[in-house]
């Protein structure tokens, strides 16, 4: 059985008709070699920079090298190697062109300074992947389809539920009982019908994560419960792409930004989860319905900010937000240089089995408030 090279789809744009070998026998460093030698606009993403660092990341199988000396390893027949795109690398090339009809859609944003044609054009360019189309992940797709974000790709293994529909705008009576990626692709092709949209109908897992999650920018983390957290986290640090992370719970929620470089991730403030049982659910403790749209908002914003490359990110930032007070708090977070995950040793570079690691005890005082 072969061995084969994949690329994240910003390297594919690169490759032209050039196809990458078979690099069976080979160590890593001279699969690389190889196919710089092939596709050399490859070269400024693949070889190493004056500091050893390389902007792109590898992966044998599903272990990520992150040392020089991991490039030594020798691949052998079966084995995948597996090279991911930093954010925005499809963007070095020229951005694409907006159309008449997107020209008028987009009106008040190219009117403003700090978007105008050239950000409208980096926002069609731009690929973000939202985990949940529920209550978080409903408005943080409507606004970034009605933004003019050029991909849109949306994880939801779940199905429409009438309990749903106090807070989960993207859906509606008439699709209780379908799926929520079917209801949620349906409402947003509507919305806007000039950008694309990529439905995965299926359980995030440590099996699946890295390949839904290599071809995006941005990754939204609209979850509400803890395996399905840690796992994008871990994920996102792995692949290098910011984890713009949100959660609710009754009339709490909360918003930051992980896996920035210098910036924590979530494992920063919380190394391990709380003991099964201590937090409960929306499910069981209850949202305000208007709560999550709140935070979704502000995730979007973010999102937006992100790949606008505009200041004030919340990286370093966690803000909590309170509905009863309506009452913002913005507590400084930094990063931990012992974290298992983002720290000056890490010690995950593959992933695990999440919902082992979130049902074992732990300390008490860790936790969160979850819930979408």
């Amino acid at each position: 059985m072969a061995a084969t090279i994949e690329l994240s789809a910003a390297f594919r744009l690169f490759l032209g008709d050039f196809s990458p070998p078979d690099p069976a026998g080979l160590t890593v460093e001279e699969a690389v070699v190889r196919l710089v030698r092939g596709a050399p606009q490859l070269g400024a993403f693949l070889t190493a920079e004056r500091d050893g660092a390389r902007r792109a990341r590898f992966f044998l199988n599903d272990r990520l090298l992150r040392r020089q000396d991991d490039l030594a390893l020798r691949i052998e027949n079966g084995d995948v190697l597996t090279i991911v795109a930093p954010p925005h690398a499809a963007m070095e090339s020229v951005p694409p062109k907006l159309t008449a009809d997107e020209t008028l859609r987009y009106a008040r944003h190219l009117s403003l300074p700090d978007v105008g044609r050239e950000g409208q054009r980096r926002l069609k360019g731009s690929s973000v992947l939202v985990i949940g189309v529920g209550g978080l992940g409903s408005p943080l797709a409507l606004y970034l389809a009605g933004a003019g974000v050029g991909q849109i790709g949306m994880v939801d293994f779940d199905t429409v539920d009438p309990s749903d529909l106090h807070r989960q705008i993207l859906h509606g009576t008439a699709d209780l009982g379908r799926t929520k990626i079917d209801s949620a692709i349906e409402r947003i092709r509507d919305l806007n019908p000039y950008i694309r949209t990529e439905g995965h109908a299926t359980r995030l897992t440590p099996a699946n994560a890295l390949e839904i999650f290599r071809d995006y920018d941005v990754v939204v983390d609209a979850t509400d419960n803890f395996p399905t957290r840690y796992l994008i986290n871990d994920t996102c640090v792995l692949l290098g792409r910011p984890n713009v992370y949100g959660s609710v719970f009754q009339f709490e929620g909360q918003v930051a930004i992980f896996g920035l470089p210098g910036g924590p991730c979530y494992r920063c403030i919380y190394p391990e989860p709380p003991p099964p049982g201590m937090i409960r659910t929306c499910v069981e403790g209850g949202v305000l319905g208007i709560l999550p749209g709140v935070i979704g908002l502000l995730q979007a914003t973010e999102v937006i900010k992100l790949l606008l490359g505009l200041p004030g990110l919340l990286t370093g930032r966690l803000v909590v937000y309170d509905a009863l007070r309506m009452h913002f708090r913005s507590i400084a977070v930094q990063a931990d240089p012992t974290c298992p995950c983002c720290g000056e040793r890490p010690r995950i570079d593959s992933l695990i089995d999440y919902e082992g690691f979130c049902a074992r005890p732990s300390s008490p005082d860790e936790g969160d408030a979850s819930g979408a």
